[in-house]
């Protein structure tokens, strides 16, 4: 894996992220139509059709759901660990747990930082109110995370 930095450190999945849920919606936009049409036309030879169609459309309603909060779960599991972690890096440096003011996106960004900045960039994240974004941009030297999921 080549070295993480700000350009490269998001990892994305092909299969899950596009392929995944453009198939999703195109399932979910052919059942909208199969309800529609069989709502505005004769192809609806019985109501066992509009039922199909309408337990078609529950089914992947179903699987959006819990595609959505799988992902949503595992992050915050992920979140989880992440500020055990940096609990544990800041408690090494310093003798105490994190400030409690620091917010979870911040604590994910300042993983990045090397333990050479990461005090002075925890505390100019604090006064300064940074986002994620703004102290993944001032790390100057990157430690990557290459164990993510």
């Amino acid at each position: 894996m080549e070295k993480q930095n700000f350009k490269n450190h998001a990892r994305m999945v092909p299969m899950y992220h596009y392929v995944g849920f453009i198939l999703l919606l195109v399932a979910l936009g052919l059942s909208i139509a199969r309800i529609f049409c069989c709502c505005c036309t004769e192809t609806c030879n019985t109501s066992t059709d509009m039922c199909g169609n309408i337990l078609m459309l529950i089914v992947i309603l179903l699987i959006g759901i819990i595609a959505w909060y799988s992902r949503v779960f595992a992050l915050r599991a992920q979140d989880r660990v992440i500020r055990m972690e940096e609990n544990f890096r800041h408690h090494q440096m310093t003798g105490k747990n994190l400030p409690s003011e620091l917010k979870m996106g911040q604590i994910i960004a300042l993983r990045f930082a090397g333990d050479d900045e990461w005090l002075a960039l925890m505390e100019r994240a604090i006064k300064e109110n940074l986002s994620q974004k703004e102290i993944k941009q001032s790390i100057q030297n990157w430690r990557g995370d290459y164990y993510r999921v």
